[in-house]
């Protein structure tokens, strides 16, 4: 007993060590990501001041505006201020809105895009499962097999931009089987339409890398052993093979996460639905840089909180990935 609860310490110490390291590396890419904002949005053309008061602005309004938005102050002074402002979420008021906290409507922005893109994860991961299961199991023909992953390399290969504005042409215009997802009353039925279109390549993605996974798992004298049981098929897959190739799907989805947030950002253009993307644009056409400061970093975080979790979860259901490590 003692020296089984040894183990289990030492292993739960070698995840705690490599969650903190992964922490540290994720606060170190923010970190990095929000100094080459900073930097590169002081090199964008254009007078936020002038941009905020109009071309008719006297020099001595500029100046003051300038004052009030810290733009007279040197370089690294800006800089710390900057960095002050995201350890304490206060990045100052918006330039467009004085008296609006410009991380306040970041937040408001991060929410439809954060509630989007996690709608999106589940349904890509729950249909790669579904299609990779199909086209594993003993249920199906070569033939049907071989559609199901032609079908899958096609999804995968497909742009969002290609097929996005055409299925809404055709479900939401023609048919009108489905809300626009901009649409202010669109609702929930928006939000799964839309969810559903961004969770297409990345469903095509968790079928192919599950399918090749199963194949493997396939050969295991275990299921064999589930089979001579008694035990279903449906349930020797689902219940036996598939949580063992929960780690490459964890995997996976991590590594997917960054297009499908881009993804995210497209479709809310596209679609005039407010979020992250909305805001990016909006903030970048007047030069609201404490706005759009804000809203990138927000969107880097996002996506690096992402990873991490995938990391965790692929940490926490393999253990071949923490003997790697």
């Amino acid at each position: 007993m003692p020296m089984r609860a040894a183990g289990d310490l030492a292993r739960a110490w070698g995840v705690g060590r490599l969650l903190v390291a992964r922490a540290v590396e994720s606060l170190t890419v923010v970190v990095a990501l929000a100094s080459l904002v900073f930097v590169a949005l002081r090199w964008l053309p254009g007078d936020p001041a002038r941009l905020v008061l109009g071309d008719e602005a006297s020099a001595a309004d500029l100046a003051r505006v300038r004052s009030i938005l810290h733009l007279d102050e040197p370089l690294w002074a800006q800089y710390a201020r900057f960095l002050r402002g995201l350890a304490t979420l206060d990045l100052g008021d918006s330039y467009r809105r004085p008296g609006t906290l410009a991380m306040a409507r970041v937040l408001g922005a991060l929410v439809p895009t954060a509630e989007l893109a996690m709608v999106a994860v589940g349904l890509g991961a729950v249909c790669g499962i579904a299609a990779a299961i199909a086209a594993s199991g003993p249920w199906l023909g070569p033939r049907a097999r071989s559609s199901i992953e032609n079908v899958l390399v096609g999804m995968a290969a497909a742009p969002l931009l290609a097929f996005a504005p055409v299925a809404t042409w055709a479900l939401a215009v023609r048919a009108r089987v489905v809300p626009l997802p901009g649409d202010p009353d669109a609702g929930a039925t928006g939000l799964l339409f839309a969810a559903s279109l961004l969770a297409i390549p990345l469903a095509a993605h968790v079928g192919r890398i599950a399918r090749v996974a199963l194949a493997d798992v396939a050969k295991q004298s275990f299921l064999t052993v589930a089979v001579a049981k008694g035990a279903r098929p449906i349930r020797v897959w689902c219940v036996h093979a598939l949580p063992t190739v929960a780690g490459p799907i964890a995997t996976v989805v991590a590594a997917q996460l960054g297009a499908l947030l881009g993804g995210a950002v497209v479709l809310e253009r596209l679609f005039e639905r407010w979020g992250l993307g909305m805001l990016i644009i909006e903030a970048y056409s007047t030069r609201d840089l404490p706005v759009l400061e804000g809203a990138v970093v927000a969107s880097g975080l996002l996506f690096v909180a992402a990873q991490a979790l995938g990391t965790a979860v692929h940490l926490a259901v393999d253990p071949r990935a923490r003997a790697d490590r």
